[in-house]
């Protein structure tokens, strides 16, 4: 396909969490192809300036109000024909030893919040009979991360919703990618919430189990630091898009995106267990 397909199917697009990382190669990608793209993050000096690129605040933590600007948004633009729902952080640690509020935010940001604006992209979509939902779940969906719980209470939330929505809009023109992503060079790593420990903490006083959640911090930032760059990504994104049917994409290096889900699709839940233990060092 040579460049600026795109542009001849999806006219407009938002893309949620466009400052860094993936989302802003989200956007680049999109621009580079001709799309007018409004683009998000909590502050907008954050976001790049580009000609045909909008920036939006928009703080996703209040649901809200983050419909309300997103309607507003979708109306100066005269609708959305893509929806890029990306925006999202990470928390590592013990899950019984974090305070469950730091948890509950997390869900109700990444899971509910966003949850709620593919909703209200969703019904303007199916109005015009035309657009792409694309939410940015993670391979973290079939391969939950240890000491990161609601992150991966979140992905696996959004692949079910996807899923959902896939059965729900064949034949109605719109199309739903649950898109999953593995470990990319980005700053994520580096937002990462690390909360102390609540009340008597095992990690303060078993060694073993501080080392535990060591190695897989480590891990962790080993994968981050040596996976694909973002606009391979972007450039997975586009692939599906110009196919232009509903599907799961994973997408990252060859053994997260292809041999891992291929193993665990042969083997058993135990196998996909082992697979973990010895990918983060447990």
């Amino acid at each position: 396909m040579s460049p600026g397909a795109l542009s001849a199917r999806y006219r407009t697009a938002l893309v949620t969490g466009a400052s860094t990382g993936l989302g802003r190669a989200f956007a680049e990608m999109l621009l580079a192809e001709g799309v007018e793209v409004w683009g998000t993050a909590r502050e907008t000096a954050r976001l790049p300036v580009r000609d045909k690129f909008h920036p939006v605040a928009l703080e996703l933590a209040d649901g809200a109000a983050a419909e309300k600007i997103f309607l507003e948004a979708a109306r100066a633009a005269g609708g959305f024909d893509l929806v890029v729902n990306n925006a999202g952080y990470g928390v590592f640690g013990s899950f019984a030893e974090t305070d469950f509020s730091v948890w509950q935010k997390q869900i109700e940001l990444m899971l509910v919040n966003t949850a709620r604006l593919s909703h209200a992209a969703l019904r303007g979509m199916l109005a015009r009979r035309r657009g792409a939902l694309v939410s940015i779940s993670s391979l973290a969906a079939e391969f939950p991360l240890p000491y990161q719980a609601a992150y991966n209470v979140v992905k696996s939330g959004l692949s079910a919703l996807n899923e959902s929505l896939m059965l729900e809009t064949e034949g109605t023109g719109v199309i739903i990618i649950d898109f999953r992503p593995g470990d990319y060079r980005t700053d994520f790593e580096g937002s990462v919430q690390r909360p102390a420990p609540v009340g008597e903490s095992l990690l303060a006083t078993d060694p073993a189990q501080k080392a535990r959640l060591d190695r897989v911090w480590s891990a962790f930032g080993r994968l981050m630091a040596s996976g694909p760059a973002p606009v391979h990504a972007a450039e997975s994104l586009r692939r599906a898009l110009l196919r232009g049917r509903s599907g799961t994409v994973r997408t990252g290096r060859f053994f997260q995106a292809v041999l891992s889900p291929l193993l665990a699709r042969l083997g058993s839940l135990s196998l996909r267990r082992r697979i973990l233990a010895k990918y983060f060092g447990l």
